[in-house]
């Protein structure tokens, strides 16, 4: 098993064995509305005419006669693209919760008008998906060549079907040093390509808006130092530390001075290092970054562990939401910051 494949299994057994409850307000300042990144320029365009080239992170040109039409997509890059104001004919994904409600990864899609090919891992309806008469398949990738949410069992014939774009989504060997600036550029080149006006209010506002958190999260982190931070997540049976040099965020986020805990037993997969609830005190942090996908418990469901209501950050409420599947576009990661730089500018030393 190569490195790169240990790291996708493992990330996608935290994917599935998180638990069931919504995000609540942790996540509330972490969706979607306005934002995106400066393009580097280099991966891809739509020529006055008409026709669309674009190479994906693996390497791969798709170059086709025409911009693409009928896209589908992860719905993370789905709520990325339209941040940008390209929308998708279809996407696949973590899209609704049970009651309807829009998960936290469709960001401000309108999730009640959306094609949903699939809802949970290992769903994909490739019939539906045929019938759309897709021009282009559009998914983030952990490895650099596996498609996030295209079921491995399927993907010979769901690739055959239309070509595939893959966006790199955290740091890899090939990328140790990619950052969250880094694939929030690739996605806005994506969005260029296909059409997006990058010089509209929403987006040029949008991207200020994420310029001005960063800015903001880098003061707080010097105006209060020696803050600890501990980017998480919570499942029925384990407690998950990350490593920030696994994650694009949190990696730009200690590049931004603020003090993420390094975990020092990772496991194979490279993104955490994951502990039994008796050990879940073995860093001490002042503040928890705890994941608040819906895939992960919440605190009002980990009441019942006595090792977490005895952590430090948890008995001084320094607790602040983490996305560890961010929106990858200015509008949807600006208000993650800036409620990131609050949590550390009020933040008391308490571990």
């Amino acid at each position: 098993m190569t490195r790169s494949h240990a790291r996708f299994l493992s990330r996608r057994t935290l994917l599935t064995t998180g638990g069931a409850l919504g995000a609540g307000t942790l996540l509330a300042a972490c969706g979607g509305s306005d934002d995106s990144d400066e393009p580097s320029g280099e991966g891809g365009s739509a020529p006055a005419g008409g026709a669309f080239s674009f190479t994906d992170d693996r390497g791969e040109t798709i170059e086709l006669d025409g911009v693409p039409e009928r896209v589908v997509a992860f719905v993370g890059v789905a709520a990325a693209l339209h941040d940008y104001g390209v929308e998708t004919a279809a996407v696949f994904g973590p899209t609704t919760l049970p009651d309807g409600q829009p998960d936290s990864q469709a960001g401000s899609l309108d999730v009640a008008g959306l094609t949903v090919l699939g809802n949970a891992w290992g769903e994909f309806n490739v019939e539906e998906y045929a019938g759309l008469e897709p021009q282009l398949l559009v998914s983030t990738s952990y490895d650099g060549s596996t498609l996030w949410y295209v079921p491995e069992e399927s993907a010979d014939e769901i690739l055959a079907l239309a070509p595939s774009a893959a966006l790199i989504n955290s740091p890899s060997q090939d990328r140790p040093d990619l950052t969250l600036p880094d694939v929030i550029a690739r996605h806005t080149e994506l969005a260029e390509a296909l059409g997006a006006d990058l010089g509209s209010t929403g987006v040029t506002e949008a991207t200020a808006r994420f310029e001005a958190a960063a800015e903001d999260l880098r003061r707080a982190a010097a105006d209060n130092p020696g803050i600890r931070v501990l980017a998480c997540s919570a499942a029925a049976d384990l407690f998950y530390v990350s490593t920030p040099s696994s994650y694009a965020d949190l990696q730009w986020f200690q590049q931004l001075g603020v003090e993420l805990i390094e975990p020092d037993a990772v496991d194979d997969g490279g993104f955490f290092e994951p502990l039994s609830w008796e050990n879940a005190d073995k860093y001490a942090a002042d503040v928890l970054l705890l994941d608040a996908r819906t895939v992960a418990l919440q605190p009002d469901a980990l009441t019942d562990k006595p090792t977490w209501t005895r952590l430090p950050a948890v008995t001084g409420e320094q607790i602040t939401g983490w996305n560890s599947e961010p929106i990858f576009s200015h509008a949807a990661c600006a208000p993650l910051i800036e409620t990131l730089a609050e949590a550390i500018r009020t933040a008391r030393k308490v571990s």
